[in-house]
């Protein structure tokens, strides 16, 4: 029974501990980049999609040809943050 005690507790403060950070995710295509760069997006890479980066990689790429606000976007969030 204690095992049992014990694993529900830990249970529970891996969920309690995990929540509030996945709480902050936002959905794909909804954040910064995604509003700074819309218009960038259907010019240059209409056909990616915005999970898994697809979007974010093709601005990358394209970076020489978009908006000066959506450069700055890039610059200063997510994987921009780490140059």
């Amino acid at each position: 029974m204690r095992k049992f005690i014990f694993a529900a507790s830990a249970l529970a403060a891996g969920l309690a501990l995990a929540a509030p950070a996945y709480a902050q995710r936002p959905e794909p295509g909804t954040g910064p980049v995604a509003a700074a760069c819309q218009q960038d997006i259907e010019k240059l890479c209409a056909n990616a999609t915005h999970e898994r980066g697809a979007a974010r990689d093709c601005l990358e790429k394209n970076k020489a040809k978009v908006s000066a606000a959506c450069a700055k976007a890039l610059d200063t969030t997510g994987g921009g943050r780490r140059r």
